[in-house]
């Protein structure tokens, strides 16, 4: 999930679209095409044939664009894996899991509330900063990393892409159990 246009690009909110992106780029997929309210491109990641989108709504309507597509395709909600960012998570940790609440995401509330389930996997990256202190989550997680955030973030989107590549190559549990342990 994330935000469309320019000026959200490198925010937190965005992580979702970066790991898409990531993903699209180390195979190579085809570029991205508009269609409906979403972006998307298609192709095979580890022997499995994948749709990537990235929705033209912004965040807290993502659930439409999702719905779209699933009316088009009808894949099962455990075909899907929803990327996003979790400001309850330290910086740059993934949490893997099959299910669960939106947990105060409202990205997350619109799927949930779109799809009729909350029995989907997910990936969430976490954007909590460095300094413990948020005032405002609405607003942090609409600003840029800082620059010492960086280098964990695109670690961090890095671990993402692999993850979804294990789950596709093995499966949810192997990547939960690769990628959720805290880093030593």
């Amino acid at each position: 999930m994330g935000n469309p246009g320019p000026q959200y690009e490198a925010t937190r909110h965005n992580i979702g679209f970066r790991i898409v992106d990531r993903l699209a780029g180390r195979h190579a997929l085809p570029d991205w095409v508009r269609q409906d309210m979403r972006l998307q491109t298609a192709g095979t990641i580890a022997g499995e044939s994948v749709i990537l989108i990235r929705p033209l709504t912004f965040m807290n309507r993502s659930g439409r664009a999702l719905a779209a597509l699933y009316r088009e395709t009808e894949f099962t909600v455990e075909e899907l894996l929803v990327c996003f960012d979790d400001i309850a998570l330290p910086l740059g940790r993934l949490r893997i899991r099959p299910s669960g609440s939106a947990g105060g995401h409202n990205g997350m509330r619109s799927i949930i509330d779109h799809l009729g389930t909350e029995e989907f996997p997910r990936l969430r990256v976490g954007v909590f900063p460095e300094s413990g202190a948020v005032n405002d989550a609405a607003e942090f997680v609409l600003r840029p990393f800082r620059r010492r955030e960086r280098s964990a973030i695109d670690d961090a989107i890095e671990h993402a892409a692999a993850a979804i590549e294990c789950i596709l190559s093995e499966d949810l549990t192997t990547a939960m159990n690769r990628y959720n342990p805290e880093p030593l």
